[in-house]
């Protein structure tokens, strides 16, 4: 009889232990961390808020380039829906990369963006560089966790190069139009985040029913250069 009794406990611990370990791999979809060196200069993936489809990212190391695929209602207002692939890091950097849409595209205002944020969360602070579907390039910012999303519109449209910096608080767009310099678009943003932080590549179809994509080719993530001495 006690023999019977340990044996049905045993087997109620193993099928208690399955099921943990099911239900903690069914919540795991905001972020993935691949094997070392599969995904370039970053750690891992995942999207961001409440998106219908899940995205993905392609990696061609002979090219430097990530073919990102994202869906997601927007990355503005409150709260962001996207897939972002991402590297945390501490002090100043700069993310820069050529920038190209895959296909017409169903949402002028899908967005690719290069972006530096606090954390992963839907309401992070966050500073990035997006360009639209329609051109349209911004320095868009979220001040405070849960606040309003802002931006700085550029007046270059479409660029061919762009790059995000952060300089302790500050936050600055450059861009370059085809076989141009890179020049700074528009004043500073300033965004207190706590280190460590993200900064990554993402893209956004901002329409929640649809999945879009674009390809971030010759990126570089750099630690940052004095401003007084930096050089394009």
């Amino acid at each position: 009889m006690i023999r019977t009794i340990i044996v049905s406990l045993r087997a109620a611990a193993c099928a208690l232990v399955l099921l943990i370990a099911t239900f903690s791999s069914g919540q795991e979809q905001q972020t993935s961390v691949p094997k070392s060196g599969v995904l370039g200069l970053f750690e891992g993936h995942g999207d961001v808020g409440t998106v219908l489809h899940a995205g993905s990212v392609e990696y061609d190391a002979g090219k430097r380039s990530y073919t990102i695929t994202g869906s997601g209602e927007n990355v503005w207002f409150a709260n962001d829906a996207f897939q972002f692939v991402w590297k945390k890091v501490s002090g100043d950097v700069t993310l820069t990369a050529d920038i190209s849409f895959i296909g017409k595209g169903v949402n002028e205002h899908r967005k690719a963006v290069l972006m530096i944020r606090q954390s992963l969360d839907a309401d992070s602070p966050y500073a990035d560089v997006a360009v639209h579907g329609s051109g349209l390039t911004s320095l868009q910012f979220r001040e405070e966790k849960g606040t309003a999303t802002h931006e700085v519109q550029a007046n270059v449209s479409a660029p061919r190069r762009v790059r995000i910096e952060k300089h302790g608080a500050y936050f600055i767009m450059s861009l370059a139009g085809e076989g141009g310099k890179l020049q700074p678009a528009g004043g500073p943003t300033r965004i207190e985040l706590k280190e460590p932080f993200y900064v990554g590549i993402g893209v956004c179809s901002h329409d929640k029913d649809v999945v879009e994509k674009a390809v971030f080719s010759n990126v570089e993530l750099k630690a940052a250069a004095a401003l007084k001495s930096r050089e394009e």
